[in-house]
């Protein structure tokens, strides 16, 4: 019977089914890189807020505490967002005629809601409680970054479900005492409280951290 294919076709579909599998490693892996990247996960992201509000002036400057303006950290799923008449308890007396601060003053001339832009915003379907968190030793830098840092506030963690797994999964690092959950720039190393001590001071059940229904109910 005569040979329909020439030699060269093995060596040729054994080259193409090689080339085709190298091609789907390189996809899979560009999608990996694409996905853990700042540009889909939003790291760095700084968005433009009505009023350029400077975290580093007020934290690291003023010494002012994170729950002097988001009052709900410890009894709310929310941190909430401060009432205009918070801001003008000083603003009443201090840069009274700042022109970055005219938002400010229509807020509360009008008696609106500043529309301030979300920078950590998780998709609809993650629930996330700061009170849960907050309440359980977990500090606000390690899901907001070194705030008392930035001028203007911006996104600093990827926030995507491998790093929130990678957290649920060993908590003992990111654990603090109850009265250090605000400070920005915690050292563990020199508070002398180990990450398993402060597990169980907290009663922290690592095998229910990675139930489906903990982050999606």
């Amino acid at each position: 019977m005569p040979q329909i294919f020439p030699r060269r076709a093995n060596s040729l579909v054994s080259m193409a089914l090689w080339g085709g599998a190298f091609g789907v490693v390189i996809l899979i892996l560009v999608a990996i890189t694409i996905g853990s990247s700042a540009h889909d996960t939003g790291v760095f992201t700084t968005p433009e807020q009505p009023v350029p509000f400077s975290h580093e002036h007020h934290v690291s400057g003023l010494g002012l505490d994170c729950q002097y303006c988001h009052t709900g950290v410890e009894k709310s799923d929310f941190a909430g967002l401060p009432p205009t008449y918070t801001c003008m308890t000083c603003h009443s007396q201090l840069w009274t005629n700042a022109e970055m601060l005219e938002p400010v003053r229509q807020s509360l001339k009008r008696d609106e809601p500043i529309e301030w832009v979300r920078v950590h915003d998780l998709p609809d379907f993650t629930y996330f409680s700061h009170r849960a968190h907050v309440n359980n030793g977990v500090g606000c830098e390690s899901c907001h970054g070194r705030v008392d840092e930035m001028p203007i506030t911006s996104q600093r963690k990827p926030l995507t479900m491998q790093w929130c797994l990678s957290c649920h999964r060993n908590p003992e690092p990111n654990l603090r005492p109850s009265d250090k959950i605000t400070t920005m720039g915690y050292d563990p190393a020199k508070d002398g409280i180990p990450g398993h001590e402060l597990l169980e001071r907290y009663a922290i059940r690592k095998d229910n951290l990675t139930e489906c229904v903990t982050c999606h109910r």
